[in-house]
């Protein structure tokens, strides 16, 4: 029986993050009152065996490349079960609003088909949203003039591990000040080069692209009976607005009875970190207006 009427949010991180990228959410949203819970998916955070060489100073380039990932043999499933167990963990406490950004919209898609029935609403800050097998398989029918894909080029560490699993050299951004400002320009323009840093430190240089895969796909019966809200970010510059729009309609037409609710926010794609104070507002007003 749940005890209260208050949600909880569940944060689920994006491409090569963790739950420590949700801190400064977190702190304002408790400052208005609400729970929430950060998730560490398998492989990722501070209890995933992380290659040491990408944390020494000066850093190993050779030893890094051929570090084994924690990532190896982890699956999308692996990503639903554990997120499944936090939710079953968290449902006594009462609603639960499941939330993601980026790469983590995949996750968050994959539990609301396995668990529709335990979750209040879904939201998606601008999060990769499929809802079309063809958007596994085939080129989409949008321009996507992101930067980051050319930014992460730079960062990318060729390495003999498991397939779909791509690694990242975050921390070289620390020593080559073109490269910091070409990614800070990608991932969060809207921060200071301080509130950048400590993003770059937080993240993790492992990111399994396998679960890009037909489980991430919202199925009409499931995922379509959860509420949902996808939060465009308009000056986002990793997954641009043109292509948020692009998988909004998509899932509207899925699920025409219950399109998406559409919220903005004027924020670089990893504005939860950068100006958390107006992701918290927007939450709190959308279980706020629930509740009345």
């Amino acid at each position: 029986m749940r005890i209260t009427a208050h949600p909880t949010f569940v944060f689920v991180p994006g491409g090569s993050s963790n739950a420590r990228a949700w801190g400064p959410l977190q702190n304002e949203l408790a400052l208005l009152g609400h729970r929430s819970y950060a998730v560490d998916l398998p492989g990722h955070g501070d209890h995933a065996d992380h290659p040491a060489a990408y944390y020494r100073q000066p850093q190993d380039l050779a030893a890094l490349a051929t570090a084994p990932s924690p990532m190896r043999g982890i699956t999308l499933r692996d990503n639903v079960r554990h997120v499944v167990d936090v939710l079953h963990r968290l449902a006594p406490s009462g609603p639960l609003v499941l939330a993601g950004n980026s790469f983590g919209g995949l996750t968050v898609t994959a539990v609301a088909n396995a668990v529709p029935e335990l979750l209040d609403r879904v939201v998606y800050l601008s999060a990769v949203c499929l809802s079309d097998s063809a958007m596994v398989t085939e080129k989409w029918d949008v321009l996507d003039d992101n930067l980051l894909d050319a930014a992460a080029a730079h960062i990318t560490v060729p390495h003999s591990g498991d397939p779909g699993v791509a690694r990242l050299n975050w921390r070289a951004a620390h020593t080559d000040p073109v490269l910091f400002a070409q990614l800070k320009t990608a991932v969060m323009a809207d921060s200071t080069d301080h509130q950048f840093r400590m993003l770059l430190d937080s993240m993790d240089p492992d990111e399994n692209y396998a679960v890009l895969e037909e489980g991430a796909v919202a199925r009409a019966g499931q995922w379509g009976k959860v509420p949902h809200t996808f939060v465009r970010l308009t000056e986002d510059l990793s997954i641009p607005p043109a292509v948020q729009d692009y998988m909004i309609r998509k899932a509207d037409e899925l699920t025409p009875e219950n399109p998406f609710d559409v919220r903005a926010l004027a924020t670089s794609h990893v504005g939860y970190f950068s100006r958390p104070h107006l992701f918290a507002a927007l939450l709190a007003e959308l279980v706020q207006a629930e509740s009345m």
